[in-house]
């Protein structure tokens, strides 16, 4: 009777033990792995740029943890990241020259300042007209626009008897604002094409190229802001592949404002990120697609030939609007000379300023147009994402001599 019982309670015990075990292997949970999200890559071009270059993919840039005033270079998107939550409303460009018309007076001041001081004195002699000419030609004016202004000054003084700080600062802006030429077609291509001879419709094409350090990828980035804020939508093309952190500075720019960027592995062909910057915008039906292209030096023969490859291959996908030359207005006469080869190489429409709010040489606005014969279009008078403005010329001039 004994073993009996005995037996009873280990088989008691042994079923208590099973259902305690069965009990805890059904509550232990297997954690849940996330999916990768797929990337968005555009398909392969039909007719390969580059024989050698890298394939170029899209994807949409992975926001900032908070917006900032100037971005930075931001990773590379991983499977995990979230999508952009919050897309910044860039500040409407109508008026923004004039509203920072203060900061650029600043850093004009001398020019503007010391000719209305000489052209008021009582005495107008020879000297003086020299070192008006002198401060002319060190404002970067250039030699001839120099000259020229001073001869008519001189003329219009000795027939109207100018003297007081009011007539002179009348007639100084009067043949400032004929000398920038507002008559100049300004305005940017960046209009979409409409549908025509059967073919669809497709976006404006506009590069962006200038020597290394001009901050090119930055007045990109901004120009996405201006064209955003007007209303148009924006596809990026980060052609700069010999640099990775501007691929990455791109597209932080780009997310910012709810522009898709395209984008290929670091050292890939320039110009197969180009095609295909055009052809997703196309795909997409966006109004404009910007690229940006690596800085070089104008010196550089290879590299030249490589913008002008670039620009070629851009154009299968249909025409490159415009060519937009970023110039570091601290660069002077220099620039200048490096406008004068961009040129040469792609056919320049258009020029930005950079930096023209840190410099007291507010002439060679004048001196690239007229070396050029193309119109400033833009400039750059800060470090805030909405410091690039259409240029104006009386806006402009008004802040030289105010």
């Amino acid at each position: 009777m004994e073993f009996l019982v005995i037996g009873i309670i280990i088989a008691a015990i042994a079923l208590v033990g099973a259902a305690a075990l069965l009990y805890r292997a059904r509550g232990r949970r297997r954690p849940v792995e996330q999916p990768p999200r797929t990337p968005v890559a555009p398909s392969k071009a039909q007719e390969s740029p580059s024989g050698t270059g890298g394939t170029a993919t899209a994807e949409r840039a992975p926001p900032a943890a908070e917006p900032v005033s100037v971005p930075t270079a931001a990773p590379a998107p991983t499977g995990t990241e979230p999508l952009l939550a919050e897309v910044e409303v860039p500040e409407p460009t109508a008026g923004r020259l004039v509203r920072l018309r203060s900061r650029l007076s600043r850093s004009q001041n001398a020019l503007g300042q010391g000719l209305l001081m000489l052209l008021s004195r009582d005495k107008l002699d020879e000297a003086t007209w020299e070192e008006i000419e002198d401060t002319l030609i060190a404002a970067d004016l250039g030699v001839g626009p120099a000259g020229e202004l001073v001869e008519k000054l001189r003329t219009r003084t000795r027939v109207q008897g100018t003297r007081t700080v009011d007539e002179a600062r009348a007639l100084l802006r009067e043949e400032l604002v004929a000398l920038i030429d507002p008559s100049l077609d300004r305005t940017l291509k960046v209009e979409k094409h409409a549908a025509a001879d059967g073919r669809p419709a497709r976006p404006a094409v506009a590069m962006v190229v200038g020597v290394n350090g001009t901050g090119k990828t930055t007045t990109t980035g901004k120009l996405a802001r201006v064209l955003i804020a007007d209303g148009y939508t924006v596809v990026l093309g980060a052609a700069d592949t010999f640099r990775a952190a501007a691929a990455d500075q791109l597209q932080t720019w780009g997310a910012r404002v709810g522009a898709y960027t395209v984008r290929g592995a670091e050292g890939a062909d320039p110009a197969s990120v180009a095609f295909e910057a055009v052809k997703e915008g196309h795909a997409m039906g966006v109004d404009t697609v910007l690229i940006d292209t690596a800085g070089r030096l104008h010196t550089k023969t290879g590299l030249m030939d490589e913008l002008g490859k670039v620009k070629r291959v851009a154009e299968k996908q249909g025409t490159v609007d415009e060519v937009l030359l970023v110039l570091d207005a601290t660069t002077g006469q220099n620039g200048l000379v490096q406008a004068r080869v961009f040129a040469e190489v792609v056919n320049i429409t258009g020029i930005v300023l950079t930096k023209l709010d840190g410099t007291a040489k507010g002439g060679i606005v004048v001196a690239v147009q007229q070396e050029l014969g193309v119109p400033v279009k833009l400039v750059g008078l800060g470090e805030g994402p909405d410091d690039l403005a259409p240029f104006d010329p009386e806006a402009f001039v008004d802040a030289l001599l105010q």
